[in-house]
């Protein structure tokens, strides 16, 4: 096996260093194995993935974990003290505390507790639970480390609460979209399919089944992002609707590398561009409109854009759009900005062409691999 040389010393893989090193490298990996059951907030059920892993970090006899009446999970000796568990967490304690045997006289013959050492789990400054340990001694180490591994526990709990917090705008931000979307689109849809039911109803038919293929994948309810696959493929519903309306009027060049199609994106992200085109750029014109969607690999990007030859806009209106300003009529232009940005930063915002009787393109510009994004 080859060593590995760092500064002037070498390393062998497999090589820890020192015991410290050793017990550094132990530490940090029984913190990562209690976390991600942490990460999904306080419930029974974390608390029972992540309990043992508590006491691993403590070397304690018995450590327990409890919202702020109930006892959540034990882990070790000693579990006939849980009234008493559940008793410490409903006092919801500011800060940590160390009770003695005069606090809580045990009636179990034998049994060996002489301390109870409970830290309060505090989110944005509120106690949701307690990390206690019950223990046949007690000193000044042992208190410390039981604060910090609270305090570490409830950072754990406050970003699972940030995720939470995140999760919810999100899905704020989608419903606000597709209430943006769907009366005008449904209203509209609804009229062309019903004028070729006596007329043609096999296509009247093929309309309403793509009409219900499109309105379950606007509004599902799982995930905040999907592939560029399934957009474009909800894209195509949603024109082949418009096409019915349009008619020959509505002009449509869609062309995708098949390297970008297992891209992640936000969900409805495309969607509104599109809509917009139509909307905002083709249905104020007079005589035919063209849309044209591409979607292009480069290198570690998928660059999309959506450019209609419609009747373009001013500006300072597409400003106050992307600010999510009351005073434009824009499908989600603002939200799906916001969103591009929350998912992969700043430099991937919406980037917008246009002119008043120039037609409008925009372009987005997503990572093909994003930490953290996927469907």
């Amino acid at each position: 096996m080859t060593p590995w040389l760092r500064g002037s010393r070498w390393w062998r893989p497999g090589h820890l260093g020192s015991e410290a090193d050793r017990a550094t490298f132990r530490t940090l990996h029984t913190a990562s194995l209690a976390a991600p059951a942490l990460r999904s907030g306080l419930t029974t059920t974390s608390a029972e993935r992540s309990v043992r892993h508590l006491r691993t970090l403590l070397g304690t006899p018995s450590v327990v974990l409890t919202d702020s009446s109930t006892v959540l999970a034990w882990d070790g000796d000693f579990d006939h003290h849980l009234d008493l568990a559940a008793e410490f967490a409903r006092t919801e304690p500011e800060v940590t505390m160390v009770h003695d045997r005069g606090y809580f006289p045990c009636r179990t013959p034998g049994c060996p507790v002489l301390f109870a050492v409970v830290s309060p789990l505090a989110v944005e400054g509120i106690v949701v639970g307690t990390l206690q340990v019950f223990t046949p001694s007690v000193s000044a180490g042992l208190v410390r480390a039981v604060e910090e591994v609270g305090t570490w526990v409830a950072g754990q709990l406050e970003l699972a609460e940030l995720d939470a917090s995140r999760r919810r705008l999100v899905e704020a931000e989608v419903k606000t979209l597709r209430a943006q979307i769907s009366p005008h689109f449904v209203y509209n849809s609804l009229t062309a399919i019903a004028s070729f039911v006596r007329t043609d109803p096999e296509h009247a038919r093929e309309l309403l089944l793509e009409f219900a293929d499109f309105t379950r994948y606007s509004f599902r309810r799982h995930g905040e992002y999907t592939t560029l696959a399934d957009e474009l493929r909800s894209i195509e519903r949603y024109l082949m609707l418009e096409k019915a309306r349009f008619g020959d009027r509505l002009h449509v060049t869609l062309r995708v590398a098949p390297e970008v199609l297992p891209v992640t994106i936000p969900f409805l992200c495309l969607q509104p561009l599109v809509e917009n085109a139509v909307q905002h750029g083709l249905e104020a014109k007079a005589g035919p409109g063209r849309i044209d969607i591409v979607a292009e690999n480069h290198d570690q990007e998928a660059v999309i854009s959506v450019e209609d030859d419609g009747v373009g806009d001013d500006p300072e209106h597409v400003r106050l759009a992307l600010a999510n300003s009351a005073e434009t009529d824009s499908v989600g232009l603002g939200n799906v900005d916001g969103r591009l940005r929350s998912a992969f930063g700043d430099d991937y915002g919406l980037v917008v062409e246009t002119a008043r009787g120039a037609g409008t393109k925009v372009i987005v510009r997503v990572p093909k691999f994003a930490p953290g994004v996927h469907p």
